[in-house]
């Protein structure tokens, strides 16, 4: 059984930045990640384009450099795998965390072929964990994903696209691009505020041209094998369908937290309480960083602004260790 400074949940980027710091701060540690490196972005679609630039990308000082001002999925798939190699980063992968216990001064964290003690805490874990469900008969069908990755499968197909921002859209002009006979269904009376600027036009204009049918202020009622019934409000509708792709948007997984004794806000949000100058949970010891520290409002923190969390927490322990 391994001793630690601290262990990192998560090794996104934002795990790797805590990652880094660790070493800057000479503190001892192992991240834990449950997929892949950087698991959320590996499941992004494959022909994503950041909203950001490289720059705002960057973790630990290291240059991000692209081909294009905007970088690409694969470009920040190589760009962190280069830099958890290049700094010979203590990762655990496919070790997802199956229980946390306080063990007189340590806390205890156990996955499935090990158990790891430290001294602190870091839960870095993002949001991409699980997906919010429509809840409706036959979501449980092997047509309907929640996570889109590649358009040519969908090709020649018809096409029932849930959702009205950016992986919505993505997914309904590339699989039109390949092919497919693409639906819309959307929740609200407009495509999204936070579509990209240089994709929200092209959407629309398919829209308006009849190239892809868009209904609004609808949603689904049932999913068949070959038809999906909507509520519109023109009233239901039974459509052809092959592929379900419901891009509903994904949550973080507070109820771990809550099970560790986190303190959460009564507010829709569930915002997990900590310290903004050390990111310190209510629980001595455990911290948070990255977006989970936004509870269920997951549209205000990014890799570029949640980067300092692992600056503030690593100097924090590290201050607190001496």
């Amino acid at each position: 059984m391994d001793n630690f400074d601290v262990i990192i949940i998560g090794a996104g980027p934002i795990g790797l930045a805590c990652a880094l710091e660790a070493k800057k701060n000479d503190l001892t540690y192992v991240v834990l990640e449950k997929g892949t490196l950087v698991n959320s972005l590996y499941n992004y679609p494959a022909n994503m384009t950041f909203f950001s630039t490289s720059e705002r990308l960057e973790i630990g000082g290291v240059p991000f450099v692209s081909n294009n001002n905007k970088p690409t999925r694969n470009e920040a798939l190589e760009y962190y795998r280069r830099v958890a190699q290049a700094n010979n980063l203590n990762i655990k992968l496919f070790a997802p965390v199956e229980t946390i216990e306080r063990k007189d001064t340590l806390f205890e964290v156990t996955t499935k072929a090990y158990t790891y003690r430290a001294k602190n805490i870091v839960i870095a874990s993002g949001f991409y964990n699980i997906p919010y469900l429509l809840n409706v008969p036959g979501e449980e069908l092997d047509k309907v994903t929640h996570y889109y990755k590649d358009p040519h499968f969908y090709a020649f197909q018809n096409v029932l696209v849930v959702g009205a921002n950016n992986s919505a859209v993505d997914a309904a002009l590339e699989t039109f691009r390949k092919g497919a006979n693409v639906t819309m269904v959307i929740r609200g009376s407009e495509i999204g505020k936070r579509v990209k600027y240089w994709v929200k036009p092209d959407i629309e204009n398919r829209i308006k041209a009849g190239e892809i049918k868009a209904y609004f202020n609808s949603s689904i009622v049932e999913i068949k094998e070959k038809e999906v019934i909507i509520k519109t409000p023109e009233g239901e509708k039974i459509i052809p369908n092959d592929q379900v792709i419901a891009m509903t948007g994904y949550q973080p997984d507070l109820d771990f937290l809550e099970k560790l004794g986190i303190q959460l806000s009564l507010t829709e949000n569930r915002t997990p309480q900590y310290d903004d100058a050390n990111n310190q949970t209510n629980i001595p010891g455990i911290y948070l960083a990255g977006v989970i520290c936004g509870g269920m409002d997951t549209h205000t923190l990014f890799i570029e602004n949640s980067r300092e969390h692992a600056v503030k927490i690593m100097q924090h322990i590290a201050e607190s260790s001496h």
